[in-house]
């Protein structure tokens, strides 16, 4: 069967980002200082530039993309969307399957649509050093080329676990020019402090954010870039629902539907905000589901509170859905998504019920990937299985009551340098995790006593 690719000409790309903020009823709750007290932006300058902390704080609906950001955004983007007729036919489904496919990017992800203008704006400010933490690695790989293009030096506290299991995405990130270390290390207090409790410690996307804050608060030369959570990060992301609501009409088409994996929520956020901006004015209902990994499910799990974004405590603190500063997720092999929060805006508006969250076992993500594969050709990133498996659920669900939905999830990057995490699959040796309910519990109870 013939695959539908929807090409959007690059004089259709879009010239602004779209800021969910301007939208939202309720306006979000402010980050909170170790006081408990509203934190006054400047505080933020010693880890973010100031264009970023504008973004961070502003309310403004569209926010214009820089020129040079959008030239070199032309390199991959518009990306195609896909209409996947060999997936409905292998399913039987009567609904009908798109995918957006952000891994024609250089680096492989989405993650490269944030990393370009931080590392412009941070250039702009005269800032000549970054560091950052990396899950998996898409988001080191996609700083690190952008510290290249820009000439600033990147430094990536990679989570060990994932460095051991991901070696060649490290290799990628080193190839750009990003200096890589295995998280939690011995370079810094929080590493150290970590390390002495236990040696072992596999890390996490919290404890190497930690690292990475605490080196960028204490040099006058550097600032800290994440790949995640904040709400200009979302907003950089938002290129990939606006390009994909202009496909949509090209074919005469839209979604009833939204997929994406969510772990801190920019993949989540980037998909799935513009299509609500179009409810918001008035348009089309459509339900958008944030899927998370059953072993870290921060959403359909955790508690709404203020919490910090790292493990120790050195960022401010949002409102949240949480499991805790402290919580250590299982090494499961999607390391973009063992993070214990989510985004502020992704947490306000599930808490308000404008989104949905649903969270899947790891063995079953990875069955959905090889499906989806073995009919669409393109074999995913860990995380972008996730959306791939409660979408497959859903048009399973479809082809029982003869619905004929329209179902849309955001294919955040391409799994090749995942061939480990596939060979255990495909070996009968990878296994689930559910994260146990008093571990939870525990982490819970150590939240900083401030009041949403």
């Amino acid at each position: 069967m013939q695959q539908t690719k929807i090409i959007l000409p690059e004089t259709e790309m879009p010239t602004h980002w779209y800021n969910v903020v301007a939208d939202l009823k309720n306006p979000p709750a402010p980050p909170m200082g170790p006081d408990g007290k509203p934190l006054d932006p400047a505080m933020m300058q010693a880890i973010f530039c100031d264009p970023i902390i504008e973004q961070e704080m502003s309310a403004q609906r569209w926010v214009k993309i820089p020129d040079q950001v959008r030239e070199i955004y032309q390199q991959w983007r518009p990306t195609p969307l896909f209409r996947a007729h060999r997936l409905e036919q292998a399913l039987g489904t009567p609904a009908k399957i798109y995918y957006k496919y952000e891994g024609i990017s250089p680096a492989g992800s989405h993650k490269l649509n944030s990393a370009i203008p931080q590392a412009y704006y941070n250039k702009q400010a005269g800032i000549t050093r970054l560091t950052t933490e990396t899950g998996a690695g898409q988001w080191g790989s996609s700083l690190s080329l952008a510290g290249q293009m820009f000439g600033i030096d990147v430094r990536i506290y990679m989570v060990k676990i994932s460095y051991q299991q991901k070696p060649f995405r490290r290799s990628m990130m080193e190839t750009w020019g990003g200096e890589v270390l295995a998280s939690p290390t011995n370079l810094t207090k929080t590493g150290r402090k970590i390390l002495a409790a236990n040696p072992d410690n596999p890390g996490s996307l919290g404890i190497a954010i930690s690292e990475a804050v605490e080196e960028a608060a204490s040099r006058a030369d550097t600032r800290y870039s994440l790949g995640s959570v904040l709400n200009h990060v979302l907003l950089h992301q938002t290129i990939i629902g606006l390009e994909a609501q202009k496909q949509f009409a090209m074919v005469g088409d839209y979604p009833d539907m939204i997929f994406a994996p969510c772990g801190g929520g920019s993949n989540f956020g980037g998909v799935a905000f513009p299509f609500f901006a179009d409810e918001a004015a008035g348009g089309k209902h459509v339900r958008l589901v944030a899927v998370e990994p059953s072993s870290c499910p921060s959403l359909t799990r955790g508690h709404y509170a203020y919490d910090f974004g790292d493990s120790v405590g050195f960022t401010p603190m949002m409102l949240q859905y949480t499991l805790g500063h402290d919580f250590m997720p299982p090494g499961i092999h999607a390391g973009g998504l063992r993070y214990h929060g989510a985004s502020s805006l992704v947490s306000q508006m599930y808490h308000e019920k404008l989104i949905e969250a649903v969270a899947v076992p790891q063995v079953a993500t990875f069955a959905a990937g090889v499906q989806f594969a073995r009919a669409e050709g393109i074999i995913p990133a860990p995380e972008s299985n996730h959306a791939i498996r409660a979408c497959i659920d859903e048009a399973l669900r479809c082809k029982e009551s003869g619905e004929a939905k329209t179902l849309f999830f955001n294919l955040s990057g391409h799994g090749h340098f995942d061939m480990v995490s596939y060979d255990k699959y495909l070996s009968g040796n990878l296994e689930d995790y559910d994260y146990p309910q008093a571990e939870i519990d525990a982490a819970l109870e150590r939240l900083p006593k401030v009041k949403a």
